[in-house]
């Protein structure tokens, strides 16, 4: 067992100062950053690469498939080297990804593009596995949903302000572009799609070498190692099933669990969560698309990804304010899980502006939910709290499927029905609200006075 002033000083050393939460807003603000510009890359190297929808669709693909593939990996490099060496060097792998844009742009290769974003990716997911849990201890358990929200603001803000900067360099005349080059020889043709994908080269470049210095101010920081206690204290009994709690003259004991595998409110949160950024994922990323099926021009659709990060932003502000305050982060998840569906549905009853309207506030809807399902699911794991947020972090690997199962669909029904696949996803959700972040985690009364 752990001595409790060992505890104690953890506790002090994690909270000291806000010093530690404005150097993770920074890196949430990186997260959106990088996360957010896929939806502007999605229509833009459809053009640039002549890409179907399914093939579009890979660049979310191949940016949230890293994370499936890099997860389990960063758990271990967390351990071997800490936290925030952890984060510096995901931070150079995010530039490395950045930087692989410039050839790709210069051979206009689908394929080097492609490999740029697993890089970023993989990068991200160091992040991720190091940042998550982090706003999660630095504080109480019941207020983690706020905190992350906080980080969702900042992750929101670089959402916002990502597409739009981005898009106004390289989809400037993009629709009149595309229209052109139908009529143009194949030389022609080739050299007016070179000299667009060549519009990637001065912002990749910029990134890389912000990113870079970003990884450089991380390692020189006074980021503080944060060591998570258990929180349950364990005692070998027999009588007690493993991972089962018990009461007992108002103490708290359990049994201790071996294996990760014995949490299962743990795996229904990995697969929960692997939903919602599927669902997140295919709010902001096919909307722009989606206007363009509406009939709105590209050079209006490219900000409509901003507007879906816009209620994202509002659904966080209504998180810090309101959680635990007005409502739990259960009951947030709920909610949001029931306003998913209902915007969908209207999305789907409705044509033109009105439609991507409802898309656009599926932002509102999702912004709760990450914030929500992180804590409920790493709730109770003790010691296997890092090992716990790897395999949340694979999760996001949600937002390479979905997205591309969206793409096959809208390539085979049309981009407006498409958007059916994400109803069973969000009820889903909200049984994981309800019921399933309670599963395997019940308590039991115990009389000492009577035999077990």
């Amino acid at each position: 067992m752990k001595d409790m002033n060992d505890i104690k000083d953890t506790k002090i050393q994690s909270t000291k100062g806000m010093h530690p939460l404005v150097i993770i807003g920074a890196l949430f603000f990186v997260f959106g950053f990088i996360t957010w510009l896929s939806s502007v890359l999605i229509p833009y190297l459809q053009i640039a690469c002549e890409l179907n929808n399914f093939q579009a669709y890979l660049v979310a693909f191949a940016f949230y498939i890293s994370y499936f593939v890099m997860a389990l990996p960063s758990g271990w490099v967390l351990r071997q080297l800490g936290f925030k060496k952890g984060l510096a060097i995901g931070l150079l792998f995010v530039a490395l990804g950045s930087l692989l844009f410039i050839p790709a742009a210069i051979e206009r290769a689908y394929p080097l593009f492609l490999l740029g974003l697993f890089v970023q990716g993989a990068g991200l997911a160091l992040l991720q596995t190091a940042a998550n849990p982090y706003v999660t201890i630095l504080g109480p358990e019941k207020s983690a949903a706020k905190r992350m929200s906080i980080m969702g603001i900042c992750n929101g803000v670089a959402g916002i302000v990502a597409p739009a900067i981005l898009g106004a360099i390289i989809l400037d005349n993009a629709d009149g572009l595309a229209a052109s080059i139908q009529h143009l020889s194949e030389i022609d043709k080739n050299a007016i799609l070179s000299n667009l994908a060549h519009r990637v080269i001065v912002p990749y470049l910029i990134m890389g070498i912000i990113l870079t210095g970003m990884a450089f101010w991380i390692y020189r920081s006074g980021l503080p190692e944060v060591k998570e206690p258990p929180v349950d204290i364990p005692v070998e009994d027999e009588r007690f099933e493993i991972g089962q709690v018990v009461e007992m003259d108002n103490s708290v004991l359990v049994r201790p669990k071996t294996s990760i595998r014995q949490f299962p409110h743990l795996l229904l949160g990995v697969f929960t969560l692997f939903l919602y950024v599927g669902v997140e994922v295919i709010a902001g990323n096919t909307i722009i698309k989606y206007g363009a099926f509406q009939n709105i021009p590209l050079s209006y659709a490219m900000f409509f990804t901003s507007f879906t990060l816009t209620g994202m932003l509002v659904g966080y502000f209504i998180g810090i304010i309101c959680i635990p305050k007005y409502f739990t982060q259960k009951q947030a998840l709920q909610y949001s899980a029931i306003f998913g569906c209902i915007f969908v549905l209207l999305a789907l009853a409705t044509d033109g502006l009105t439609s991507v309207v409802f898309v656009a506030l599926l932002g509102l809807s999702n912004s709760l939910m990450y914030p929500s399902i992180w804590p409920l699911a790493i709730s109770g794991l003790g010691d296997f709290t890092k090992s716990g947020s790897s395999l949340l972090v694979m999760a996001i690997s949600g937002g390479a499927v979905l997205p591309l199962i969206y793409g096959w669909l809208a390539d085979h029904f049309n981009a407006q029905q498409a958007y059916w696949l994400v109803i069973p996803c969000y009820l889903v959700i909200y049984y994981y609200a309800v019921k399933g972040h309670r599963v395997g985690r019940g308590k039991i009364n115990v009389d000492l006075k009577k035999k077990i």
